[in-house]
């Protein structure tokens, strides 16, 4: 298995280690086979257990499970491995804030951490959005019912790195199935809902609060180069941009007092459904005459329910 992953060329080896040293007798085993990175993540809850043979046989990565060791704990800085944590999705994001290592990734597990074959719960998508932005210059990593389709959405939500077992030893080819976790575009049955920014996560201003100072420092707050616009029902009334900020300043540039929000508020903006697939909010950009960097999304009623920014989904899939 070794050799054939090394010959379609994966990134790394992901290794799971229950509580047991004997992991590094086959990391050594496996180091004479092929020089893939080690991905070491080890449950226990003895962490200090490990950090003998860590110095002594080095992987890459190494990531201990928060909820098996319980209690704060520091990985020696002697350890040249990229350090990091994993978590469980029960666990509060919170708890991060709190570690005392500097970890280098955070390892999200989508399942039950050492056990193979589980369904990747979609409320994952969530708390990644979340973890991105409590820690945005830290990479995430994924493990945990991981195939083709979640793969093209974590990409697209800028995950640094997914693990993916049972989808490709348990695919007729592993090449074949390695090939489709990597593809930039996929048919994805995942909803816009999935993968959205919640509403009240987003600049939102009522139509009849609309003006420049109001507009000026709710794009500042929130720092996406754009605000929504409803009205009194929360239905969606329009945008505004940071380019429809400097056409009206443009505009009413010797008397910005007259700058109204007619001047401001696109009331035709291009947005999507929370009921449509990622697949299909794909097929409706490109039929856009312009490059959107975000779409409003709404529901059946047209009321406003959330956005959707592309940073990550242009680079990926477009």
């Amino acid at each position: 298995m070794v050799k054939e992953l090394d010959n379609i060329s994966v990134d790394m080896l992901h290794i799971d280690c229950n509580d047991d040293l004997a992991v590094f007798d086959d990391i050594l085993k496996i180091r004479e086979i092929t020089d893939l990175p080690i991905d070491l993540h080890i449950i226990t809850s003895n962490p200090e257990n490990f950090y003998a043979k860590l110095k002594e046989v080095y992987v890459e990565y190494v990531t201990f499970q928060y909820e098996n060791v319980g209690k704060p704990f520091k990985i020696p800085s002697d350890i040249k491995s990229k350090k990091g944590i994993s978590i469980v999705t029960k666990t509060n994001l919170d708890v991060l804030k709190g570690l005392t290592t500097d970890f280098d990734f955070f390892l999200l597990m989508t399942t039950t951490p050492g056990q193979s074959g589980g369904n990747f719960d979609k409320q994952n998508f969530k708390i990644i959005r979340q973890c991105k932005s409590l820690f945005p210059s830290t990479p995430i990593h994924v493990d945990g019912g991981v195939n083709n389709e979640v793969a093209f959405v974590l990409r697209n939500m800028g995950v640094s790195a997914v693990v993916s077992g049972s989808y490709l030893v348990n695919a007729e080819g592993i090449g074949k199935a390695l090939h489709n976790l990597r593809k930039p575009t996929t048919q994805s049955h995942t909803l816009v809902e999935d993968i959205m920014i919640e509403r009240n996560e987003l600049p939102v201003l009522k139509q009849e609060e609309i003006n420049l100072k109001a507009v000026l420092q709710k794009i500042e707050e929130f720092k996406l180069g754009f605000l929504l616009v409803e009205d009194y029902k929360q239905t969606l009334v329009g945008v505004i941009t940071n380019a429809d900020v400097r056409k009206a300043l443009i505009k009413n540039i010797n008397d910005l007092n007259n700058v109204t929000a007619v001047d401001l508020i696109n009331t035709k903006p291009a947005k999507t459904g929370n009921y449509n697939s990622i697949t299909e909010m794909l097929i409706y950009l490109e039929t856009l005459p312009f490059s959107a960097l975000f779409l409003p999304v709404v529901d059946t009623n047209k009321t406003l329910v959330g956005a959707v920014t592309f940073t990550n989904l242009i680079k990926g899939a477009l």
